[in-house]
């Protein structure tokens, strides 16, 4: 393993998760990476886990999605656990799916018959949040070693940061969109009804209270009809 071109790819890499300009993007180019820097691995994918249920988000095969719905469907497997919140292991790995897994034995011969040979997963996380597992595929058995298991795991914990900065600059954006929403709504509140500011927007709080409606759907529902 060359580190020094490793790292060089990983700085270059950084550079690049910067100028993603959606959520989507960023990951897909986590996965991209993955495929590109970690020796093995054929696939890659990150499954977020909410209670049982498993997203599969910018996976780079169908071999991907299969194995998360297989875990997903068998409540076991290594990316299942890596995503699992209050894990203290950041890694897990199964060198060989023609072997025996007694940590997983459902999911080891199941996976193996999907055309896996061998997986890592890793935590994404930052220091304050957990956000799934990066899931990295090889098609034969025994394909990642030490340096894979490292190469991994370093690029997982710099692509957690860069995909928690874009989730965060996703939700300002929405923030801010919304903000303009509700002031547009509350202008044409206002001069169709000839209310004040904190009376408009009292309008369509009660509204979205009295009718279990999100105030955002609320202001929605006003720029597109003229009224409530």
């Amino acid at each position: 393993m060359d580190w020094r071109y490793f790292a060089q790819q990983m700085a270059s890499l950084a550079r690049d998760l910067l100028a993603q300009e959606t959520v989507d993007a960023t990951l897909e180019r986590i996965t991209q990476a993955a495929t590109e820097l970690v020796e093995g691995c054929d696939e890659a994918g990150i499954l977020i886990l909410k209670g049982r249920k498993v997203t599969s988000l910018a996976p780079t095969d169908q071999l991907v999605i299969d194995s998360d719905r297989l875990q997903e469907r068998l409540g076991e497997g290594p990316c299942f656990d890596a995503a699992r919140p209050g894990q203290e292991e950041r890694v897990f790995r199964i060198a060989d799916f023609t072997e025996q897994t007694p940590r997983w034995p459902a999911f080891g011969p199941q996976a193996h018959e999907l055309g896996v040979g061998s997986m890592m997963g890793f935590l994404l996380y930052t220091d304050d949040e957990e956000l799934g597992a990066l899931n990295i595929y090889s098609h034969k058995p025994g394909a990642f070693g030490e340096n894979s298991e490292t190469a991994g795991w370093l690029l997982a914990s710099h692509a957690a940061v860069a995909l928690s900065g874009a989730r965060s600059h996703a939700q300002m954006e929405q923030a801010v969109a919304t903000r303009h929403l509700i002031g547009e709504a509350m202008g044409i509140l206002m001069g169709s009804r000839r209310l004040t500011e904190d009376q408009a927007f009292d309008v369509m709080r009660r509204y979205s209270q009295d009718n279990n409606i999100k105030l955002r759907e609320v202001a929605c529902q006003i720029t597109e009809r003229g009224s409530i």
